[in-house]
């Protein structure tokens, strides 16, 4: 059975991913959650490229936020999944892309040497606002600091421009914009809406694992 690689957004780690990955590997699926942090979008996209090449069947690749940037620079995915992400064509980075709601850039807090992180009580509000309070804390308390200049890097390739691609809108994100994301979304085979915050990892893993499970599924009609 082809694998899922879930590709995590800035200021996240792979364990933010812990809901969805438990579920899919209860379902015996083999699932690959990538550390970015690298330092550049081409030292993150190779990390994903790594795990991807890693497997013997071209697997669904989710890139969530600036996980889009990462993902379109991938070579080999049996399919793309955007998820509230960036997907930049070419010469276009996620920085230039825009899109970042007033709720996120409030939880801004620059660091001397150019790195930012996210202020816990606005970023409950910016990613997290439509999770149960224990499970908001929990992600809050992961998050970490982000190097600079990672969302500013511009894809060397566009996958999604010869790989199936299915972006899912998330309509009640308070950190990305869903003019921009809808936007976005016209690039790719096919669209999803959910009634969701930017991070339904966490607040409805069981969508992005049904989503996971009908994609696989897909592949052998």
């Amino acid at each position: 059975m082809a694998a899922v690689v879930l590709v995590h957004g800035l200021y996240h780690r792979p364990v933010h991913f812990a809901l969805v990955v438990e579920r899919l590997q209860a379902a015996g699926t083999e699932v690959l959650v990538p550390e970015l942090h690298r330092g550049s979008l081409p030292a993150d996209t190779a990390a994903v490229q790594a795990a991807v090449d890693a497997l013997r069947e071209p697997p669904i690749v989710l890139g969530h936020s600036y996980g889009g940037s990462v993902i379109t620079g991938v070579r080999g995915a049996g399919r793309l999944v955007y998820l509230a992400a960036f997907v930049p064509d070419a010469g276009e980075s996620a920085a230039g892309l825009g899109g970042a709601s007033p709720h996120l850039r409030e939880a801004i807090v620059p660091g001397p040497d150019g790195s930012t992180s996210l202020h816990p009580d606005r970023a409950v509000d910016a990613l997290y606002g439509d999770c149960p309070e224990p499970l908001a804390a929990w992600a809050v308390d992961l998050l970490r600091t982000q190097a600079p200049g990672c969302g500013r890097g511009i894809p060397e390739r566009q996958a999604w421009k010869h790989t199936p691609a299915t972006y899912v809108v998330c309509a009640q994100d308070r950190a990305i914009d869903r003019s921009l994301q809808r936007t976005m979304s016209s690039r790719c085979t096919d669209v999803r809406e959910w009634q969701t915050g930017h991070s339904p990892f966490v607040a409805r893993p069981d969508l992005v694992v049904e989503l996971a499970q009908e994609l696989l599924a897909s592949r052998w009609r």
